[in-house]
């Protein structure tokens, strides 16, 4: 399986792009169990790291980045470029969207 480079900036050092894909996406929403999200509340009221909902975040996170690299994959594209989150909240729960734009690049000959 190709390795998805995924980064943030319009350019990645030594490399150019060739092609341009377009915009790929990487989808998910996570909720908690009822009993977890009980015991979560009552931290809540104490202060603190809720240590339960960012164990949650960070598998949405990384749930998400796979299935951007997923959708650049199914389009040739090698690399993501301008990779962003967004994340929203919700009483169903958490959800994570990863996207940026699909390229395929290359090695400069310098």
């Amino acid at each position: 399986m190709q390795e998805i480079l995924i980064t943030t900036t319009e350019n990645v050092a030594g490399y150019h792009v060739t092609e341009t894909y377009g915009e790929v996406f990487g989808l998910t929403t996570r909720s908690r169990n009822v009993f977890s999200t009980i015991g979560q509340s009552f931290k809540t009221i104490v202060g603190g790291e809720i240590k339960g909902y960012t164990k949650l975040q960070h598998a949405a996170r990384d749930t998400a980045i796979e299935r951007l690299k997923g959708e650049a994959r199914a389009l040739g594209a090698n690399a993501v470029i301008m990779m962003r989150f967004d994340s929203s909240s919700a009483s169903i729960g958490d959800s994570v969207t990863a996207y940026g734009t699909a390229v395929r690049i290359e090695k400069n000959n310098v």
